[in-house]
């Protein structure tokens, strides 16, 4: 049986040793519906601060540092990994859930976990395993860092998986919408994994998420475009004045250099990637505290009972941030060198997949006991498991294993 709010209440650790008082709509550490699988709390960390330890000392969260963001890592040391882009995208979440009154502890735990579902390579490597698993149920990053919380991480002796709390679990399924009923985004099929985990931990998947929850995912939105225009100019993929008519970036360039004049190159880049973060955090507060006043919530149940996101951008930002990702699609994502790129990837991962899942006898050991174990879906979300939990450098290294008759 999940722990309840009581059980926490027993804890030595008041309301006040967990931080600062909380807006009625934040998510109440001492409120808690609890982990699936029971056990006592910690005397001196909520539950969310604990949850938010036990990812950082996950297997999952180190392999982070040598996952794609968009450049491989042999590619340079200066371009965002999944691990950077993680912590920047839980800083960006701290600051917006405090100046809203949110459980920051949550916020962070939930950016910093999610994008522990992606396979090496970024979306070429998850496009690739989608297409290999398609007879057996399809891929998808979501999916795989929900049954990496609660499955394939081996840490503890009496259950399997991190044992995160309702709110958190909730927030990594739901941080982009429901994914049933009226409200949800797409008909797409709900995912094995994420079917098989609510049959016995019910996520409501067709609520919105907490707050905490969609802090997360919008603080993901603006550390990703900020910091891929960021490294697409380190990268040479187009310039600073290639970006004079982008919106939010051409205008933050103009009011760099308006008020601090010719800046060297690198500082007007970081200055102007500042600048674009600031005004995006600044529209986000302004918009989500006027949906907040207009919806006149006063629990997290009343914004899960919401029939839209109260974190979000306003109108106008929300069309410049579109127009940014088509800048980015047309001009870094879809650019030769990442073009280049990607297609080995997806051959590298295709080729890996169908090798494996004919020949499981090469395999490491406990994978292949695994997999020899299972019908043929079974061992292919095994395969599957495998090659997502790889790095580029590990993927490039057993592919070359694999296939090159020079290497052992």
């Amino acid at each position: 049986m999940p722990t309840t709010p009581a059980d926490l209440r027993l804890s030595p650790a008041g309301p006040e040793q967990f931080g600062a008082v909380l807006a009625p709509y934040a998510c109440d550490p001492l409120a808690t519906r609890g982990r699936l699988h029971d056990e006592p709390e910690s005397g001196y960390r909520s539950c969310y601060q604990r949850d938010r330890d036990r990812i950082i000392h996950s297997s999952a969260f180190r392999r982070l540092k040598h996952k794609t963001q968009v450049f491989v890592y042999h590619e340079g040391d200066y371009y965002r990994t999944r691990l950077t882009h993680s912590l920047e995208v839980a800083q960006i979440a701290r600051t917006v859930a405090r100046a809203l009154g949110l459980n920051e502890d949550l916020a962070e735990a939930l950016a910093l976990a999610h994008d522990f579902g992606h396979t090496p390579f970024g979306h070429a490597g998850e496009d690739a395993l989608d297409a290999a698993m398609a007879p057996f149920g399809g891929f998808d990053h979501n999916a795989q860092t929900l049954r990496i919380l609660t499955k394939l991480e081996e840490r503890y002796p009496t259950f399997d998986g991190l044992n995160l709390t309702w709110e958190t679990l909730e927030g990594v399924v739901k941080h982009n919408g429901p994914l049933t009923g009226h409200y949800a985004d797409s008909d797409r099929a709900i995912p094995a994994a994420i079917r098989e985990y609510v049959a016995n931990h019910d996520l409501e998947l067709d609520t919105f998420a907490g707050a905490e929850a969609q802090v997360a995912a919008i603080a993901d939105d603006i550390a990703y475009n900020s910091h891929d225009i960021d490294d697409g100019l380190r990268a040479g993929l187009f310039d600073l004045d290639d970006l004079a008519d982008v919106p939010l970036i051409g205008p933050a360039i103009r009011a760099v250099t308006d008020a601090h004049g010719d800046l060297d190159r690198p500082r007007l880049i970081h200055a102007s990637i500042s600048q674009t973060i600031g005004t995006m955090v600044s529209d986000v507060l302004s918009e989500t505290r006027r949906r907040l006043a207009e919806a006149d919530v006063g629990s997290p149940e009343e914004v899960r009972a919401l029939d839209h996101p109260v974190v979000a951008f306003s109108p106008a930002i929300q069309e410049s941030d579109r127009a940014v990702k088509s800048y980015l699609l047309e001009n870094m994502y879809r650019h030769h060198r990442v073009n280049r790129m990607t297609s080995k990837a997806r051959r590298v991962v295709t080729q890996m997949f169908e090798l494996l899942f004919h020949e499981p006898e090469l395999l490491p050991t406990e994978w292949r006991a695994r997999a020899e174990a299972k019908d043929e879906a079974g061992r292919a979300r095994m395969i599957a498991d495998y090659i997502a939990g790889m790095t580029d450098r590990y993927a490039l290294e057993l592919h070359r294993k694999l296939f090159d008759p020079e290497v052992l």
